[in-house]
């Protein structure tokens, strides 16, 4: 596989279809070991809408705000990401959640990664920044039936990523593998 980090000039440009309700930073760093980790969030149990589940930082379009505004506009509020240390580079496949009404832009971007996350707690219970290569590694996911579809999952100590948020790092996952050329 080419290097993760020079890949990702080749993605795809964010879409920004007109039903999009939503929009996810894949926010993306290189740590001190040169290795690329991804930075997710474990949302609070008390949450209305998917307590406890590992997402992107993300969150509802504003009037007249793009897909890649609103996603560095969240990861800004939910973690601390400074805003000008956000480089988007494409986007993944515009996806649903399980209500099947809030269609979610993923924006995939290169952050500088802040010293100190300043949580948003009302919207974030923990940060998690597993590595690219861990999560390329197939034996750490599982699949299994919800409600008669297949589902991903992946487990961290903090939380369970999967759902919208599986389905896109699966799909990103695979393009990095270059099976989505």
């Amino acid at each position: 596989m080419h290097d993760i980090w020079t890949r990702l000039e080749a993605l795809p440009s964010v879409q920004y279809p007109a039903e999009a309700k939503s929009a996810v930073l894949v926010p993306l760093y290189r740590d001190q070991h040169q290795r690329v980790r991804v930075i997710l969030t474990r949302r609070p149990d008390h949450m209305r809408t998917h307590p406890g589940d590992v997402v992107f930082p993300g969150g509802r379009l504003e009037p007249g705000e793009s897909p890649e505004a609103t996603a560095i506009r969240e990861a800004c509020e939910e973690i601390g990401l400074p805003p000008d240390g956000v480089e988007v580079v494409g986007g993944l496949s515009p996806t649903t959640t399980r209500s099947r009404r809030n269609l979610i832009v993923p924006v995939v971007a290169k952050v500088r990664r802040p010293d100190q996350y300043v949580l948003q707690e009302e919207e974030v219970a923990a940060v998690i920044e597993p590595t690219m290569m861990e999560l390329l590694d197939d034996g750490r996911w599982r699949t299994s039936l919800w409600f008669g579809r297949r589902m991903w999952f992946y487990d961290f100590p903090e939380g369970t990523m999967w759902g919208a948020t599986a389905f896109m790092m699966r799909e990103f996952l695979g393009w990095l593998r270059g099976e989505s050329d």
